[in-house]
């Protein structure tokens, strides 16, 4: 009776370990490789570093990322056919940065403003089937940190 109890216990954690497994080792979140670093989307909240959340208040965003027409004058752009077009672009490994998107700014985080029109601190270009225009953007704000190269330089 003891071994059934132990089994009916177990069997849930089993489950719930494969299914985080499974989820973390996955490499079909949308994933940028920035040199030797992969910048990933995470659904996990606790797993990410790095969290974005999003506003429609531009007043509130402590980044501004502008979605364009033209590849030419985007800071990132994406371009791909769908599923399986490039799977070896990023390895999970010890310098994945893993991004999550919250519902609500997080104390720290960076809270992105997306828009057609400007100012903006981005210009993303997408055109995809796998990347949405949100995920674009906290892919590029997480990859550098919130602060885009225009402001870095002008420190």
């Amino acid at each position: 009776m003891l071994r059934l109890k132990i089994l009916a216990s177990v069997v849930p954690l089993l489950a719930a370990a494969v299914f985080a497994r499974a989820e973390i080792g996955s490499v079909s979140h949308p994933c940028i490789a920035l040199g030797d670093t992969s910048v990933e989307l995470t659904s996990l909240f606790w797993t990410a570093g790095v969290h974005v959340a999003f506003t429609d208040d531009p007043a509130q965003a402590t980044v501004r990322v502008q979605v364009t027409d033209n590849a030419d004058v985007a800071d990132f752009a994406v371009v791909d056919d769908g599923l399986g077009s490039d799977s070896d672009t990023c390895q999970a490994g010890p310098s994945t940065r893993l991004i999550s998107i919250a519902a609500q700014p997080v104390d720290g985080g960076e809270v992105i403003y997306l828009s057609t029109e400007g100012p903006a601190d981005y210009r993303i270009y997408v055109r995809s089937k796998t990347f949405s225009q949100r995920e674009a953007a906290a892919l590029i704000v997480g990859a550098r940190g919130g602060r885009s190269h225009f402001q870095a330089a002008s420190l």
